[in-house]
Protein backbone atom coordinates (compact mmCIF):
# COMPACT_ATOMS: atom_id res chain seq x y z
CA UNK A 1 0.00 0.00 0.00
CA UNK A 2 3.16 2.03 -0.43
CA UNK A 3 3.27 2.98 3.00
CA UNK A 4 -0.41 4.17 3.91
CA UNK A 5 -2.65 2.10 6.37
CA UNK A 6 -5.58 0.17 5.24
CA UNK A 7 -8.70 1.41 7.33
CA UNK A 8 -10.83 -1.42 7.57
CA UNK A 9 -15.26 -0.63 9.20
CA UNK A 10 -16.81 -3.93 10.95
CA UNK A 11 -13.69 -5.18 11.56
CA UNK A 12 -15.09 -6.87 14.48
CA UNK A 13 -17.99 -8.70 12.40
CA UNK A 14 -18.41 -11.41 10.25
CA UNK A 15 -17.20 -10.69 6.49
CA UNK A 16 -15.02 -7.72 7.95
CA UNK A 17 -12.86 -9.78 11.02
CA UNK A 18 -12.00 -12.50 8.03
CA UNK A 19 -10.95 -9.94 5.70
CA UNK A 20 -8.92 -8.80 7.59
CA UNK A 21 -7.45 -12.73 8.45
CA UNK A 22 -6.85 -12.37 4.53
CA UNK A 23 -5.15 -9.61 4.60
CA UNK A 24 -3.11 -10.68 7.38
CA UNK A 25 -2.39 -13.91 5.39
CA UNK A 26 -1.34 -11.92 2.66
CA UNK A 27 1.24 -9.92 4.75
CA UNK A 28 -0.98 -6.99 4.89
CA UNK A 29 -0.70 -5.89 8.81
CA UNK A 30 -0.54 -2.11 8.89
CA UNK A 31 -4.32 -1.84 9.17
CA UNK A 32 -6.72 0.41 11.17
CA UNK A 33 -9.93 -1.51 12.24
CA UNK A 34 -13.21 0.26 13.17
CA UNK A 35 -15.72 -1.10 14.93
CA UNK A 36 -18.52 -1.42 18.06
CA UNK A 37 -15.94 -2.66 20.03
CA UNK A 38 -17.60 -3.20 23.10
CA UNK A 39 -19.47 -6.29 22.10
CA UNK A 40 -17.21 -8.50 23.75
CA UNK A 41 -19.15 -11.74 22.18
CA UNK A 42 -17.07 -10.62 18.61
CA UNK A 43 -13.66 -10.51 20.43
CA UNK A 44 -13.12 -13.83 19.35
CA UNK A 45 -13.22 -12.33 15.79
CA UNK A 46 -10.30 -10.20 15.39
CA UNK A 47 -8.55 -10.73 19.26
CA UNK A 48 -5.44 -13.07 17.25
CA UNK A 49 -5.66 -11.40 14.40
CA UNK A 50 -2.83 -8.61 13.17
CA UNK A 51 -3.91 -4.42 13.12
CA UNK A 52 -1.66 -1.28 13.69
CA UNK A 53 -4.66 0.14 15.27
CA UNK A 54 -7.96 0.17 16.86
CA UNK A 55 -10.72 2.99 16.57
CA UNK A 56 -14.38 2.86 18.29
CA UNK A 57 -16.86 3.64 15.27
CA UNK A 58 -17.80 6.95 16.55
CA UNK A 59 -14.35 8.04 16.61
CA UNK A 60 -13.63 7.62 13.01
CA UNK A 61 -14.64 11.01 11.62
CA UNK A 62 -12.39 12.63 14.43
CA UNK A 63 -9.54 9.91 13.69
CA UNK A 64 -9.59 10.38 9.43
CA UNK A 65 -10.07 14.39 10.06
CA UNK A 66 -6.40 14.34 11.70
CA UNK A 67 -4.73 11.85 10.02
CA UNK A 68 -3.05 11.57 6.64
CA UNK A 69 -1.81 7.90 6.91
CA UNK A 70 -5.38 6.39 5.07
CA UNK A 71 -4.24 4.60 1.54
CA UNK A 72 -7.47 2.30 1.38
CA UNK A 73 -10.94 1.85 2.29
CA UNK A 74 -12.96 -1.30 3.02
CA UNK A 75 -15.88 0.32 4.44
CA UNK A 76 -18.04 -3.03 5.75
CA UNK A 77 -19.25 -1.79 9.02
CA UNK A 78 -23.61 -1.47 8.99
CA UNK A 79 -26.03 -2.29 10.85
CA UNK A 80 -27.15 -5.73 9.19
CA UNK A 81 -30.19 -7.14 10.85
CA UNK A 82 -33.15 -7.43 8.33
CA UNK A 83 -35.21 -8.07 11.14
CA UNK A 84 -34.60 -4.38 12.60
CA UNK A 85 -37.66 -2.64 11.75
CA UNK A 86 -36.60 0.95 12.35
CA UNK A 87 -35.83 3.07 9.51
CA UNK A 88 -33.58 5.68 11.80
CA UNK A 89 -31.41 3.21 12.92
CA UNK A 90 -30.12 2.04 9.73
CA UNK A 91 -30.47 5.95 8.05
CA UNK A 92 -27.80 6.74 10.66
CA UNK A 93 -25.21 4.05 10.39
CA UNK A 94 -25.64 2.63 6.87
CA UNK A 95 -26.53 6.14 5.16
CA UNK A 96 -25.11 9.05 7.24
CA UNK A 97 -21.71 7.40 8.31
CA UNK A 98 -21.42 5.89 5.15
CA UNK A 99 -21.39 9.39 3.01
CA UNK A 100 -18.83 10.71 5.86
CA UNK A 101 -16.85 7.86 4.45
CA UNK A 102 -17.45 8.63 1.07
CA UNK A 103 -16.63 12.49 1.14
CA UNK A 104 -13.55 11.59 3.17
CA UNK A 105 -12.46 9.19 0.59
CA UNK A 106 -13.11 11.43 -2.60
CA UNK A 107 -11.33 14.54 -0.89
CA UNK A 108 -8.09 12.40 -0.32
CA UNK A 109 -8.34 10.37 -3.48
CA UNK A 110 -8.21 6.99 -1.44
CA UNK A 111 -9.45 4.59 -2.84
CA UNK A 112 -12.73 2.88 -1.57
CA UNK A 113 -14.84 -0.38 -1.72
CA UNK A 114 -17.87 -0.63 0.16
CA UNK A 115 -20.46 -3.52 1.47
CA UNK A 116 -23.80 -2.80 -0.35
CA UNK A 117 -26.24 -5.55 -0.16
CA UNK A 118 -28.43 -8.12 -2.77
CA UNK A 119 -31.45 -7.04 -0.26
CA UNK A 120 -31.35 -4.02 -2.69
CA UNK A 121 -33.28 -6.03 -5.52
CA UNK A 122 -36.10 -6.67 -2.90
CA UNK A 123 -38.06 -9.37 -3.92
CA UNK A 124 -36.39 -9.23 -7.26
CA UNK A 125 -39.21 -8.17 -9.91
CA UNK A 126 -36.56 -6.45 -11.68
CA UNK A 127 -34.06 -9.19 -12.02
CA UNK A 128 -30.88 -9.00 -10.33
CA UNK A 129 -28.73 -7.46 -12.73
CA UNK A 130 -26.43 -4.76 -11.16
CA UNK A 131 -27.36 -1.85 -13.77
CA UNK A 132 -26.92 1.51 -12.66
CA UNK A 133 -30.06 2.55 -14.53
CA UNK A 134 -32.13 0.18 -11.90
CA UNK A 135 -31.01 1.35 -8.41
CA UNK A 136 -34.31 4.36 -8.85
CA UNK A 137 -36.78 1.68 -9.34
CA UNK A 138 -35.58 -1.05 -6.91
CA UNK A 139 -37.88 -2.04 -3.90
CA UNK A 140 -36.56 -3.32 -1.14
CA UNK A 141 -38.57 -5.45 1.22
CA UNK A 142 -37.15 -4.49 4.10
CA UNK A 143 -35.51 -0.95 6.02
CA UNK A 144 -31.99 -2.65 6.07
CA UNK A 145 -32.39 -3.22 2.07
CA UNK A 146 -33.91 0.33 1.86
CA UNK A 147 -31.20 2.29 3.63
CA UNK A 148 -28.44 -0.03 1.50
CA UNK A 149 -30.52 1.22 -1.50
CA UNK A 150 -30.71 4.74 -0.76
CA UNK A 151 -26.50 5.01 -0.42
CA UNK A 152 -26.11 3.05 -3.34
CA UNK A 153 -28.64 5.69 -5.49
CA UNK A 154 -26.86 8.84 -3.48
CA UNK A 155 -23.22 7.71 -4.49
CA UNK A 156 -24.33 7.15 -7.90
CA UNK A 157 -25.33 10.95 -8.06
CA UNK A 158 -22.04 11.92 -6.67
CA UNK A 159 -19.80 14.55 -8.59
CA UNK A 160 -17.06 14.18 -6.32
CA UNK A 161 -16.32 10.61 -6.04
CA UNK A 162 -13.07 8.39 -4.49
CA UNK A 163 -10.62 7.85 -7.83
CA UNK A 164 -11.48 4.38 -8.03
CA UNK A 165 -14.38 2.74 -6.06
CA UNK A 166 -16.65 -0.14 -6.17
CA UNK A 167 -19.69 -1.25 -4.31
CA UNK A 168 -20.59 -4.69 -3.41
CA UNK A 169 -23.89 -6.21 -3.52
CA UNK A 170 -23.00 -8.91 -0.86
CA UNK A 171 -25.67 -12.22 -1.42
CA UNK A 172 -25.77 -14.66 0.89
CA UNK A 173 -22.98 -14.77 2.59
CA UNK A 174 -21.90 -17.74 4.79
CA UNK A 175 -18.84 -19.21 6.87
CA UNK A 176 -16.73 -19.20 9.98
CA UNK A 177 -16.44 -15.68 11.87
CA UNK A 178 -20.84 -15.54 12.01
CA UNK A 179 -20.91 -17.03 15.33
CA UNK A 180 -21.98 -14.64 17.03
CA UNK A 181 -24.94 -13.24 15.10
CA UNK A 182 -27.48 -14.93 16.57
CA UNK A 183 -30.68 -15.15 14.08
CA UNK A 184 -29.17 -13.44 11.27
CA UNK A 185 -26.15 -16.32 10.88
CA UNK A 186 -26.51 -18.56 7.87
CA UNK A 187 -28.57 -21.28 7.84
CA UNK A 188 -25.48 -23.36 7.45
CA UNK A 189 -24.60 -22.29 10.62
CA UNK A 190 -27.82 -22.90 12.24
CA UNK A 191 -28.28 -26.28 10.34
CA UNK A 192 -25.18 -27.46 11.84
CA UNK A 193 -26.06 -26.69 15.60
CA UNK A 194 -29.65 -28.20 14.89
CA UNK A 195 -28.35 -31.37 13.53
CA UNK A 196 -25.95 -31.71 16.59
CA UNK A 197 -28.03 -30.81 19.02
CA UNK A 198 -31.52 -32.71 17.77
CA UNK A 199 -30.52 -34.54 14.82
CA UNK A 200 -33.09 -32.84 12.21
CA UNK A 201 -33.23 -29.15 10.64
CA UNK A 202 -36.04 -27.20 10.95
CA UNK A 203 -36.85 -25.21 7.44
CA UNK A 204 -39.13 -22.31 6.41
CA UNK A 205 -42.40 -23.36 4.86
CA UNK A 206 -43.19 -22.01 1.42
CA UNK A 207 -46.17 -19.69 1.28
CA UNK A 208 -46.17 -19.35 -2.06
CA UNK A 209 -48.05 -21.56 -4.61
CA UNK A 210 -45.08 -21.36 -7.13
CA UNK A 211 -42.36 -23.01 -4.54
CA UNK A 212 -42.30 -26.36 -2.73
CA UNK A 213 -41.27 -26.31 0.77
CA UNK A 214 -37.48 -25.88 0.84
CA UNK A 215 -37.38 -25.03 -2.54
CA UNK A 216 -36.62 -21.23 -1.96
CA UNK A 217 -33.77 -20.53 -3.53
CA UNK A 218 -31.13 -17.73 -2.64
CA UNK A 219 -27.34 -17.44 -4.09
CA UNK A 220 -24.93 -18.94 -1.38
CA UNK A 221 -21.79 -17.14 -1.38
CA UNK A 222 -18.69 -18.82 0.98
CA UNK A 223 -17.01 -15.90 2.44
CA UNK A 224 -13.21 -17.11 1.37
CA UNK A 225 -14.40 -15.98 -1.91
CA UNK A 226 -15.77 -12.59 -0.76
CA UNK A 227 -12.73 -11.75 0.66
CA UNK A 228 -10.16 -13.07 -2.76
CA UNK A 229 -12.65 -10.59 -4.58
CA UNK A 230 -12.36 -7.86 -2.41
CA UNK A 231 -8.30 -8.27 -2.15
CA UNK A 232 -8.64 -8.36 -5.90
CA UNK A 233 -10.22 -5.37 -6.21
CA UNK A 234 -7.54 -3.61 -3.87
CA UNK A 235 -4.48 -4.78 -6.12
CA UNK A 236 -6.43 -3.67 -9.10
CA UNK A 237 -7.34 -0.57 -7.76
CA UNK A 238 -3.35 0.04 -7.22
CA UNK A 239 -2.79 -0.58 -10.71
CA UNK A 240 -1.74 -4.05 -10.42
CA UNK A 241 0.38 -4.31 -6.93
CA UNK A 242 2.00 -8.04 -6.50
CA UNK A 243 -0.66 -10.67 -5.54
CA UNK A 244 -1.75 -14.12 -6.42
CA UNK A 245 -0.58 -14.59 -9.75
CA UNK A 246 -4.00 -16.54 -10.58
CA UNK A 247 -5.80 -13.53 -9.80
CA UNK A 248 -4.22 -11.56 -12.80
CA UNK A 249 -4.64 -8.14 -11.07
CA UNK A 250 -5.51 -5.61 -13.67
CA UNK A 251 -5.24 -1.56 -13.86
CA UNK A 252 -8.53 -0.49 -12.46
CA UNK A 253 -10.06 3.00 -14.24
CA UNK A 254 -12.58 4.94 -13.40
CA UNK A 255 -14.59 3.74 -16.13
CA UNK A 256 -15.20 0.64 -14.14
CA UNK A 257 -16.35 2.77 -10.62
CA UNK A 258 -19.80 1.52 -9.52
CA UNK A 259 -22.32 -1.22 -8.11
CA UNK A 260 -21.04 -5.26 -8.02
CA UNK A 261 -23.10 -8.01 -7.74
CA UNK A 262 -21.32 -10.67 -5.20
CA UNK A 263 -22.44 -14.20 -5.47
CA UNK A 264 -21.41 -17.10 -7.39
CA UNK A 265 -24.31 -16.81 -10.34
CA UNK A 266 -25.84 -19.67 -9.10
CA UNK A 267 -29.10 -20.02 -7.37
CA UNK A 268 -29.54 -23.01 -4.94
CA UNK A 269 -32.27 -23.89 -2.82
CA UNK A 270 -32.37 -24.32 1.08
CA UNK A 271 -32.90 -27.98 0.72
CA UNK A 272 -29.65 -28.38 -1.28
CA UNK A 273 -27.66 -26.27 1.49
CA UNK A 274 -29.20 -28.66 4.60
CA UNK A 275 -28.52 -31.67 2.70
CA UNK A 276 -24.84 -30.60 2.29
CA UNK A 277 -24.96 -29.72 6.27
CA UNK A 278 -26.03 -33.00 6.80
CA UNK A 279 -23.38 -34.40 3.98
CA UNK A 280 -20.25 -32.94 5.73
CA UNK A 281 -21.77 -33.78 9.17
CA UNK A 282 -21.87 -38.01 8.30
CA UNK A 283 -25.61 -38.16 9.28
CA UNK A 284 -28.65 -39.09 7.09
CA UNK A 285 -31.27 -36.30 6.25
CA UNK A 286 -33.75 -35.03 8.18
CA UNK A 287 -35.62 -31.52 7.49
CA UNK A 288 -38.85 -30.43 9.13
CA UNK A 289 -40.56 -27.82 7.94
CA UNK A 290 -42.49 -25.11 9.85
CA UNK A 291 -44.17 -21.89 9.32
CA UNK A 292 -42.26 -18.58 8.44
CA UNK A 293 -42.21 -16.33 11.45
CA UNK A 294 -44.81 -13.55 10.82
CA UNK A 295 -42.81 -10.37 11.05
CA UNK A 296 -41.49 -11.36 8.33
CA UNK A 297 -43.73 -13.05 5.65
CA UNK A 298 -44.30 -10.58 3.61
CA UNK A 299 -40.00 -9.16 3.37
CA UNK A 300 -39.20 -12.66 2.78
CA UNK A 301 -37.31 -13.07 -0.48
CA UNK A 302 -38.22 -16.20 -2.45
CA UNK A 303 -35.05 -15.99 -5.25
CA UNK A 304 -32.12 -14.05 -5.59
CA UNK A 305 -29.29 -15.28 -8.24
CA UNK A 306 -26.34 -12.86 -8.98
CA UNK A 307 -25.70 -11.37 -12.46
CA UNK A 308 -22.24 -11.52 -11.88
CA UNK A 309 -21.40 -10.48 -15.59
CA UNK A 310 -20.06 -7.08 -15.09
CA UNK A 311 -17.29 -8.28 -11.82
CA UNK A 312 -16.31 -10.62 -14.81
CA UNK A 313 -16.22 -8.05 -17.29
CA UNK A 314 -13.98 -6.19 -15.09
CA UNK A 315 -11.25 -8.58 -15.12
CA UNK A 316 -12.12 -11.17 -12.44
CA UNK A 317 -12.43 -14.55 -13.60
CA UNK A 318 -11.40 -17.30 -10.51
CA UNK A 319 -13.63 -19.93 -9.92
CA UNK A 320 -16.32 -20.16 -7.00
CA UNK A 321 -16.76 -22.18 -4.17
CA UNK A 322 -19.58 -24.29 -4.81
CA UNK A 323 -22.21 -25.07 -1.88
CA UNK A 324 -20.72 -28.46 -1.53
CA UNK A 325 -17.23 -27.33 -1.16
CA UNK A 326 -17.84 -24.61 0.47
CA UNK A 327 -19.87 -26.31 3.46
CA UNK A 328 -17.67 -28.87 3.40
CA UNK A 329 -14.65 -26.99 4.31
CA UNK A 330 -16.51 -25.18 6.42
CA UNK A 331 -18.04 -27.69 8.72
CA UNK A 332 -14.61 -29.26 9.05
CA UNK A 333 -12.35 -26.90 9.37
CA UNK A 334 -14.58 -24.52 11.41
CA UNK A 335 -17.75 -25.69 12.60
CA UNK A 336 -17.31 -29.01 13.95
CA UNK A 337 -12.92 -27.53 15.91
CA UNK A 338 -15.35 -24.72 16.72
CA UNK A 339 -12.61 -22.70 15.41
CA UNK A 340 -12.65 -18.55 13.94
CA UNK A 341 -10.17 -17.50 10.79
Amino acid sequence: MSGKKIVLTGAAGFIGSYLLGYLNAKGYSDIVIVDDFEDNEKLPNYSSKQFSEKIERDKLEAWLKNNQEAGFVFHFGARTDTAEFDYAVHEKLNVQYSKMIWNYCAAQKIPLVYASSAATYGAGELGYKDDHELANRLQPLNPYGISKNEFDKWALQQIATPPFWAGLKFFNVYGPNEYHKGRMASMVLHGFNQIKETGKVKLFKAHRPDFEDGKQLRDFIYVKDVAHVCCWLMMAMENGLPGEASAKPGQWTAGLNGLYNLGTGKARTFDDLEKAVFAAMGKSVNIEYIDMPADIKDKYQYFTEADMTKLRNAGYSLHFTSLEEGIADYVADYLVPQKYY
